[in-house]
């Protein structure tokens, strides 16, 4: 896994299929749930997506908004596995 490839991956899940405007220039560190781009449904979602694509488990006390908030923090965690 690249985390460049991820990244752009993950990047383009949320902005097509979570906010639904794949024109967002969302940034690494921005806050997406804390910023009100994304609401927890939307963060079930991703977690679902991101466990199907990169075949890992993240245990619904990950899925938080301190520890899924930023693209950053989203990559570094699947990178972790």
């Amino acid at each position: 896994m690249n985390e460049q490839e991820i990244r752009q991956t993950i990047r383009e899940f949320i902005t097509c299929e979570l906010i639904r405007d794949e024109s967002y220039p969302l940034k690494d560190d921005e806050g997406i749930i804390s910023n009100g781009l994304m609401d927890s449904f939307s963060l079930a979602e991703l977690g679902v997506f991101v466990e199907d694509r990169y075949n890992i488990y993240i245990p619904d006390a990950d899925l938080t908004v301190d520890q899924m908030d930023t693209l950053d923090l989203i990559v570094a965690r699947i990178m972790r596995g």
